[in-house]
């Protein structure tokens, strides 16, 4: 029994709604892990975000806190800093113009010496 060019038809729209259907389907439970997905996403963010917020709080407090040692730390450099110029100025006057002169000298002796004490233990 051959078939009508309506009952032909009729079966290739019938193939391709079912072919169109499952893709949908298809489609859909991809759609549907994907929110699921990007839900957890979501979630972890949000306690990311939390942790960053007070993450940002600790960091504050600590830089206020780096804030105060640093002016504690400049008020003593600028005492120790008066103190070696009233020390050089006032009281050691003279061998303050030659100490440049005479401390390279100290260093090269001192260094000759150690490595002369060096040779000997080696010998």
């Amino acid at each position: 029994m051959p078939l009508t060019l309506n009952q032909i038809l009729f079966i290739i729209l019938t193939i391709a709604a079912v072919v169109a259907v499952v893709f949908l389907v298809q489609l859909f439970i991809q759609l549907r892990k994907t929110a699921a997905e990007a839900e957890k996403t979501m979630v972890e963010v949000r306690a990311l975000a939390k942790n960053m917020g007070d993450l940002e709080i600790t960091v504050r407090n600590r830089v206020d806190e780096m804030g105060d040692t640093i002016k504690i730390a400049r008020k003593a450099a600028l005492g120790l800093s008066e103190a070696s110029l009233r020390l050089t100025s006032k009281w050691l006057p003279f061998p303050g113009k030659y100490l440049p002169m005479i401390l390279p000298v100290v260093h090269f002796l001192m260094k000759s010496r150690k490595a002369n004490k060096e040779k000997a233990h080696v010998e």
